[in-house]
């Protein structure tokens, strides 16, 4: 394996499920002449190689970090024009992420590494047809470009230990607000009141054990989404608290949410135990806790009451068909829950080891469950990403 520094280019196209559920082959076909167009020739210009695809889009490598910034700043101008020719369903818009630090080459051209990582977790934090940049990345463009790089603070990025700065591009004498973070939506933006369901803390003996917190703690997320009057953050917001030891109160003002809830669990042979706390941040108040101490076979049932439990306390009034979507639906079979869960952990890792080990735990999960549609997507989200 070769190693060297390198800058990295991650982009991803906005709304590219949304485009495809309407025109497929439409969606397609705009991709395509996009990448020819002007994302294959901007990289080619400015001496770089796209070195992986994935579906609407693509990681790139420089040997320069001017050289990534001007081919990013170019493929956004050249899109950006060619959108104000099309409608706005048949337009084509990227985010972009830029970072910089030490790769790992592999014989086959593919790149791994903390300059990739940080790239490919900076991109969704671009706005719409945007570039953000990591601080390291700014320090190699100081006085040497003629575009403003607006701060968004420090952003704590999802296996990433260390809080990135991050720099949002704009053009000189361009007016732009930078993209909203989730704690600076206003309140009368949301649907009702901000809930952040942070990781639960495993406290098995067995390292191990971690995927079953993870796994719950999306299961809950995902449930308490489905609610039309409470707004629940993102697990990507979620999750950059794991294993960061920080006070309520503090979780609440970063991420602007009033309640929080936390939890902790402990597996023992075939007994489970799940404690879960509800609390409110402004006032450091406790609403709600309670403990499960059951066989784990009765997981999916702990989950349905802490979700229903922590709606009830939030006073949320719930309709017949929110009661049905709060429900455990990806599968009711704990051998397939069990298997898929730990594939969803291998899954959020970026690198090929890790995919090679979701599509084997999501083969085994849909073996114990054929029926679960989640598991065949995720399944063939791993070959798609692999191919």
């Amino acid at each position: 394996m070769e190693r060297r520094l390198a800058a990295i280019v991650a982009a991803d196209m906005v709304g590219f499920s949304n485009q495809m559920q309407h025109d497929e082959t439409g969606t397609l076909a705009r991709l395509k002449r996009v990448r020819a167009d002007f994302i294959d020739p901007a990289i080619s210009i400015n001496r770089g190689r796209i070195f992986k695809t994935m579906g609407d889009g693509f990681l790139a490598e420089f040997a320069s970090a001017i050289d990534a910034f001007n081919a990013a700043v170019a493929i956004q101008k050249a899109i950006a024009e060619d959108n104000m020719s099309h409608d706005a369903g048949q337009q084509c818009q990227f985010r972009i992420g830029i970072s910089i630090g030490d790769i790992i080459v592999e014989e086959n051209g593919d790149v791994f590494g903390d300059g990739v990582n940080i790239a490919a977790r900076l991109e969704p934090l671009a706005p719409s047809g945007g570039i953000v940049v990591s601080n390291a990345l700014r320090e190699q463009l100081w006085n040497k470009v003629e575009q403003h790089l607006v701060p968004l603070g420090t952003q704590h990025l999802k296996n990433i230990t260390e809080g990135i700065d991050v720099y949002h591009v704009v053009d000189k004498g361009e007016v732009v607000d930078p993209p909203r973070r989730e704690a600076d939506v206003k309140a009368s933006d949301r649907a009702g009141p901000l809930l952040a369901i942070l990781p639960f803390e495993n406290m098995s003996a067995d390292p191990d054990q971690a995927y079953l917190g993870d796994g719950i703690t999306e299961d809950l997320i995902t449930s308490l989404s489905q609610i039309g009057h409470l707004s629940v953050l993102s697990r990507n917001a979620a999750f950059s608290f794991k294993n960061r030891q920080i006070s309520v109160g503090d979780i609440g003002t970063e991420l602007g949410v009033k309640f929080v809830v936390t939890g902790s669990l402990r597996k023992s042979g075939n007994r489970i135990r799940i404690t879960a706390w509800l609390t409110d941040t402004e006032t450091d108040v406790q609403i709600w806790s309670d403990r499960y101490d059951r066989e784990l076979e009765d997981i999916f049932a702990i989950q349905d009451e802490i979700t229903l439990t922590i709606a009830t306390e939030l006073q949320v009034e719930l309709t017949e068909g929110e009661q049905a979507k709060l429900r455990y639906t990806t599968t009711d079979n704990l051998a397939a829950w069990t298997a898929f869960t730990r594939g969803i952990t291998c899954f959020r890792n970026i690198s090929a080891d890790s995919y090679v080990q979701a599509r084997k735990y999501f083969t085994a999960a849909l073996e114990a469950d054929p029926n679960s549609s989640q598991i065949h997507a995720m399944l063939a989200c791993t070959h798609a990403i692999e191919g």
